[in-house]
């Protein structure tokens, strides 16, 4: 690569941005801002190389890029008096004797339109990291792919998919006013941390960071608290941001290992970046309002890192912090580090009485950082082999390579208890290892039993000892695992710990969990009146009509809804509780897209009950909280702020229908 190429690559990942959202206020639409804009490159790439680098490259981009508009809008609207206004505007910005001259009055409100745009909530959360950072980072999609370890046709799908999705939406390039923007701004703030998380502690991979993601998000976040300097939970984000990223030296050892905030050498944590978090959180405050998510994160970093030293850390503060958060924000992972905070204030027993309410939060089921955390706790109660069980079963949940061999070292490193606390006899990890391997046992049935074992071995260890399993830890993994799958389901796992306790000699396993009654032989059997007719469920619309009397509240409530509305399913399923009108028995213009989503009394009735006390979020809920992995994909909208829990998917919906009705979704909205 020659220089001059360097130079443009660079300029290109410092104008872009400002670029594509003046082009978009230009022409009203993103993707086709993106395309103008790299014209513009290319043309720069082929006259810079012979002509030498302009005084002013991005202005030079800019004045190129917007004349590429003009030209655009002349050909395809032939509207010669709009064309000749844009020429205008294109022309301002050239200056005398061929010089250029930025006009740079509108840059903070088109960035702040961009980011909302390329955040916008009708977009999965995916799709928006990948376009926020392809339009406001300027990062390729093989960059991006590097980023998030993926591969690149993913990533360019993905942004070609957005930019199609908030064309065909009709998503205008305006700041949002009044109540959305809230809404909105979470949105961006959202996608804008889960960006920098995703450098700071990778979630998968052989490195604990990578600090181009960090580094992207900080110029991100930079770039909209510039924009939106009246914001405090911006500000707060930033600050948040930039303390944690000035621990980034100090994160990891001589050979790559995660090295845990309390061991830190607190002398190799940057001071610039301290300094403008500081700086960050005093524009917050000087914003004034109540304290959000944000701006209380941001607190517990600032009390961090005022403390010279882990032991002079403000324990008790940073746990009052965290009692705050909870109550804006009360997810498991957030209670997670409230139990660390508590642990630390008032002794790690109180911690570990937090812990223990997360243990059948569905949630946390595969989150590492829960054993983690209770293998610290344990540890400092003296409780080693808990301990050292804790901290292989964090091992085990881990996907990156790193953190997955500092946990195995921590668990090798834990002293040996008291005599004989270890020789209670095989394992759970060797006992199911030995089970399945018999050769007596078909290979469908060992699929099926490894199944069930490899989730007691992830929930309860692979160092447990088998005679100290009880009836009462199994069914509490059942609970979290399959405490709403259907019966069937439920039977099979139930069979294979009664198969493995039984061979084991540990006969009681299986005590606490009781066979659950199948109704799917009497849901699909067929009714006097013979066949089902067009339409109508196996069994005939009996077999329909009962399914709406006796399911759940849920089912019922969407079911009715999609007969008596006809809207489009994903219509349907995309409602919110804030999008409904009670009053005239629909939903909300522009909430429901194109499709109209109206209905009767009954479906009224049944939304009323089923919507109670709640003020926001999806109006169907899924059954249980989404884990950490899946929270990542889903947007502010799509999170009901009540109980945590995200909206029903429609393969869920769909499942549930056809074992209930015998109809799919489509099939079931016909017979209204």
């Amino acid at each position: 690569m020659t220089d001059v190429h360097r130079s443009v690559d660079a300029i290109w990942r410092m104008e872009s941005a400002r670029i594509i959202a003046a082009l978009a206020r230009m022409v009203r639409d993103v993707g086709l801002a993106e395309e103008l804009a790299q014209d513009a490159l290319v043309a720069a790439l082929e006259q810079w190389p012979g002509q030498g680098v302009p005084d002013n490259p991005g202005a030079w981009l800019m004045l190129v890029a917007k004349r590429r508009a003009v030209d655009r809008i002349r050909r395809d609207r032939r509207l010669a008096e709009t064309g000749a206004e844009l020429a205008r505007e294109a022309d301002r910005d050239a200056g005398p004797a061929g010089g250029w001259a930025p006009d740079t009055a509108d840059e903070p409100a088109d960035l702040l339109r961009l980011m909302f745009v390329s955040c916008h909530p009708v977009l999965p959360t995916e799709s928006r990291v990948a376009l926020t950072l392809r339009l406001l980072g300027g990062l390729t999609a093989a960059e991006i792919a590097r980023a998030f370890l993926t591969v690149e046709p993913l990533v360019a799908r993905r942004i070609a998919t957005a930019k199609q999705t908030l064309a065909d939406a009709g998503v205008a390039f305006e700041l949002p006013d009044g109540a959305e923007l809230a809404d909105r701004l979470a949105s961006v703030l959202e996608v804008v941390y889960l960006i920098f998380n995703e450098g700071y502690s990778a979630t998968s991979g052989d490195d604990l960071m990578r600090p181009g993601l960090c580094l992207e998000a900080l110029r991100l976040g930079r770039l909209l608290a510039d924009a939106a300097p009246d914001e405090a939970e911006v500000h707060g984000l930033v600050a948040l941001m930039e303390i944690q990223a000035s621990r980034a030296a100090a994160r990891t050892g001589p050979g790559g290992e995660p090295v845990p905030l309390h061991a830190q050498n607190r002398g190799r944590w940057d001071p610039l970046l301290i300094r403008r978090g500081f700086a960050a959180m005093l524009r917050a405050r000087a914003a004034g309002g109540t304290a959000g998510p944000y701006v209380l994160q941001a607190a517990i970093a600032v009390c961090h890192a005022q403390a010279s030293s882990a032991e002079e850390t403000d324990w008790p503060r940073i746990a009052g912090l965290y009692e705050a958060l909870v109550r804006l924000v009360p997810s498991p992972v957030v209670r997670l580090n409230q139990a660390v905070a508590v642990g630390m204030a008032a002794g790690p027993e109180a911690g570990l009485a937090l812990t223990e309410e997360l243990l059948a939060d569905p949630a946390l089921r595969d989150y590492h950082l829960l054993p983690g955390v209770r293998g610290d706790l344990l540890l400092r109660s003296g409780r080693r082999e808990e301990a050292r069980r804790e901290f292989e079963r964090a091992a085990a949940l881990t996907k990156n390579a790193a953190e997955r061999d500092f946990l195995l070292r921590r668990a090798a490193s834990v002293p040996a208890g008291a005599p004989g606390t270890r020789d209670q006899g095989p394992t759970l990890g060797e006992a199911a290892q030995a089970f399945l391997a018999r050769e007596e046992l078909p290979p469908a049935t060992a699929r099926s039993y490894g199944q069930t074992l490899q989730r007691l071995r992830l929930a309860l260890g692979d160092g447990l000892p088998v005679a100290a399993m009880t009836a009462d830890q199994v069914a509490g993994v059942f609970r979290t695992a399959w405490g709403s799958a259907a019966a069937a389901t439920w039977n099979r796992h139930r069979a294979a710990v009664g198969s493995f306790g039984a061979w084991a000699e540990v006969p009681h396993l299986d005590a606490r969990l009781v066979r659950r009654r199948d109704n799917s032989s009497r849901r699909k059997g067929t009714s006097s009146a013979g066949a089902a007719g067009p339409g109508e469920p196996p069994g005939g619309s009996d077999v329909l009509r009962r399914a709406l009397q006796e399911s759940a509240l849920r089912e019922r409530a969407l079911w009715t809804l999609l007969r008596e509305s006809e809207a489009a399913v994903s219509a349907v399923l995309g409602l919110n509780v804030e999008d409904l009108d009670v009053a005239d028995r629909r939903a909300l213009p522009g909430t429901s897209g194109r499709h109209r989503v109206a209905w009767r009394s009954s479906a009224a009735a049944l939304l009323a009950e089923l919507v109670g006390a709640r003020t926001s979020g999806p109006l169907f809920l899924s059954d249980r909280r989404p884990g950490p992995a899946r929270l990542r994909t889903l947007g502010a909208r799509d999170i009901c702020p009540h109980t945590g829990r995200g909206r029903l998917s429609y393969e869920r919906a769909e499942y549930l229908c056809k074992t209930t009705t015998g109809l799919t979704l489509r099939q079931l909205r016909a017979t209204g």
